[in-house]
């Protein structure tokens, strides 16, 4: 019997932050074995803290090989055995290994989630010798003393075997889906070009590329319509204001000026008043999808960079674990020691105390729960390292939306005056804030765009100023970006709170999207069609969303694992025999597709000085160097080419130089910030030639 209890995280810095937390004896030594570190602390007798370094297992296939497919018959194999560039991996197991065979007793202290669960679950059961059924299990929301004190106080007797058995449920599905799908894509487009190139797809990754694809069909074919909007400019008390015509769109140009000519030189009388006054309820507190949307909405992170952010947040003990569905804040967490933690801080301390005067706390709750954990919030702890410029964004944003919610609703007042002009009718439209509310807590992250009105009556006599027209054209609908997209996955139920940030990462990846404005590149349309076209239940979010809600059902003992797996592999095996069939006109399609996307990666513009010819990034078979040349060259009709810098990368940017018209790319040193190169050497933004950046190793 050995003579320590082993306690197993998912991270080093969470290793630390438990040993330090449980340790009531001296001061926690940091051990290495082989370079993997460890922790000793005391309590209760001898503990060794080990972490783990994310996923140290994986989904792999039993057969060896990447040329073939279909592909059903897999098992949990260490990372080493799989992917290249994870040596490193051996060496984690393999201590974690030594240190479980000392050991008398085991814990597992991951993250309390599906992909924690999995982690912790792996490590016992592989790399400490099947100990998966004798382990105990913490359970926490934050990295606190005081809650990492609780939970080994109140350890659970087992691990959560429902939730491991979703967790190893998702992995292999994905594993079943991605590995057959992509390999289908991919061997097709290299047999018929002979070339390689990754395309993937998955349950997740496919319908998600759909809803772009239908999107971008939808503005590539959208027609403008033309219409007018009449606007008329009001003077009350000195101050001048603008209303809008009754009618918001008027189709017809002949009906907006004859409406224009009636009201020209004309003055209004006020014939109504509306007057309404409502209360605007605090914002929910944060979810996975909610802070990352808002983030991107007011900061333009994406997804992933937001939830990476939160995850450093959270392993210093900052805020609550974020990878969280919950809308909700249990009175557990202790409201007022959170608030009473953030007195301390300068900025926070008049508006906490606001809140700790209050008789009772209660937080604005959204409808969305979790049973791992609560919603995200605040520790209220200090820093103990000097945070980056994101970082504290991120913190300042989860802190005010935790003290807002508990905030008291805000008073709005909206006042719509009728004004009758020559028999048409304008509306002058005022909003005020009466009473902010949990708007001053949540502020400046609240915006209200105030309009205030002068006292005004019911028959009251206009002047009006101007009346105008505005031409305009209805606009097709709008791209997704990070933010919508990731409320369109959660609207529709598919993808979990931790992977939806990686799957629209994976698009990028992959060259299926660019920009942040989400447009879909013609690879991506290529793609999205192959799979319509020959399998369109793998790009049905409606499938992907019942195997989603069978995961659910999988977490709370409803379902087994097993018949999900069966019942997917009888859905796959049909979609392989098809693709298989139409290999060769796959192929031959998505080469083509890959072709171009290369093509335009390296294209830069029309070459200003024939303007027949492209400008391409092109490479020298004699000197090996990269430069700018003109694709009429290959015709003897240009012979255009300018030098570029020989390290970094180079991408063309969509427009051309502001100052003189010519194509631009954008030049990215490694430690260097981007800066954009412009070919023409007359261009008026260059003083003297080209400036010192854009000479240096050209």
């Amino acid at each position: 019997m050995g003579n320590y209890t082993l306690i197993i995280t998912e991270k080093p810095d969470a290793a630390q932050r438990i040993a330090q937390a449980l340790n009531n004896s001296g001061k926690v030594r940091r051990k290495e074995d082989e370079g993997i570190p460890y922790f000793l602390a005391e309590r209760d007798g001898k503990l060794v803290v080990v972490p783990g370094l994310g996923h140290l297992y994986t989904v792999a296939e039993e057969r060896k090989g990447r040329n073939h497919y279909p592909a059903f018959s897999f098992k949990w194999l260490p990372r080493h055995a799989v992917e290249r560039g994870a040596k490193r991996i051996r060496k984690w197991i393999e201590s974690i290994s030594r240190l479980a065979s000392n050991a008398g007793a085991f814990i597992d202290a991951c993250d309390y989630d599906i992909e924690g669960s999995i982690i912790g679950y792996c490590l016992l059961k592989y790399a400490c010798g099947h100990k998966e059924m004798f382990a105990k299990r913490m359970k926490y929301s934050t990295l606190t003393k005081e809650e990492l004190e609780k939970s080994y106080g109140r350890l659970l007797p087992h691990l959560d075997f429902d939730l491991i058995e979703a967790g190893r449920a998702r992995h292999e599905l994905d594993w079943i889906y991605g590995v057959n799908l992509s390999r289908a894509l991919t061997i097709s487009a290299r047999n018929w070009s002979g070339r390689y190139a990754t395309l993937s797809t998955g349950r997740v990754q496919g319908p998600t590329l759909k809803f772009l694809v239908s999107r971008e069909k939808s503005i590539r074919s959208f027609v403008p319509t033309p219409y007018w909007k009449i606007k008329a400019k009001v003077e009350i008390e000195g101050l001048v204001f603008e209303t809008e015509f009754e009618k918001k769109k008027i189709e017809a140009e002949k009906e907006a000026f004859a409406v224009l000519g009636a009201c020209e030189k004309k003055n209004g009388q006020i014939e109504k008043i509306d007057i309404r006054r409502f209360k605007q309820k605090p914002p929910v507190p944060f979810n996975s999808g909610g802070l990352q949307s808002e983030a991107y909405r007011l900061f333009g992170y994406t997804p992933r960079r937001t939830s990476d952010i939160a995850q450093r947040l959270y392993l210093d003990a900052l805020i609550s674990y974020p990878r969280t569905s919950s809308q909700r804040l249990p009175r557990v967490i202790n409201y007022r020691q959170i608030l009473v933690n953030l007195t301390i801080i300068a900025k926070y301390r008049n508006l906490a105390e606001e809140l700790l005067s209050k008789s009772k706390l209660k937080p604005q709750e959204g409808r969305k729960e979790d049973p791992a954990h609560p919603a995200i919030y605040p520790t209220g702890k200090t820093p103990e390292r000097t945070l980056d410029n994101p970082e504290k964004k991120i913190l300042d944003l989860i802190t005010r939306r935790f003290m807002a919610v508990f905030g008291e609703p805000a008073t709005k007042l909206i006042v719509k005056a009728h004004i009758n002009v020559h028999d048409h009718r304008f509306f002058l439209k005022g909003r005020q804030t009466l009473k902010k509310g949990w708007l001053r807590f949540y502020t400046p992250y609240a915006t209200s765009e105030e309009v205030i009105l002068p006292t005004i009556r019911e028959g009251q006599q206009i002047k009006v100023t101007r009346v105008f027209l505005e031409d305009k054209f209805t606009r097709p609908p709008s791209r997704y970006n990070p933010g919508s997209l990731l409320r369109k996955m959660e609207k529709s139920g598919i993808g979990t709170k931790a992977t939806r940030a990686g799957i629209i990462q994976t698009l990028y990846d992959r060259k299926y999207i660019q920009g942040k404005r989400m447009e879909v590149t013609d690879l991506g349309l290529e793609v999205l069609d192959v799979l319509d076209k020959y399998c369109p239940s793998v790009v049905s979010a409606r499938m992907t969303s019942r195997l989603q809600i069978k995961m659910n059902e999988i977490q709370v003992n409803r379902e087994k694992r097993q018949n999900v797996l069966i019942d997917a592999v009888e859905m796959v095996k049909p979609v392989m025999t098809r693709l298989k069939e139409k290999e060769e006109v796959i192929g031959e399609r998505l080469s083509r597709a890959i072709r171009i996307s290369k093509l335009e990666k390296r294209m830069v513009g029309v070459c200003p000085i024939c303007r027949t010819g492209n400008l391409m990034i092109l490479y020298s078979r004699k000197s090996k160097k990269r430069f700018i040349g003109c694709t009429s060259y290959f015709e003897g009709r240009c012979n255009t080419s300018f030098p570029l810098p020989q390290r970094g990368s180079v991408k063309p940017l969509k427009g051309n130089c502001p100052k003189c018209g010519w194509p631009i790319v954008q030049v990215w040193l490694r430690s260097k910030h981007p800066w954009t190169l412009c070919f023409n050497s007359d261009c008026p933004s260059k003083k003297s030639g080209r400036t010192k950046n854009e000479m240096r190793d050209m």
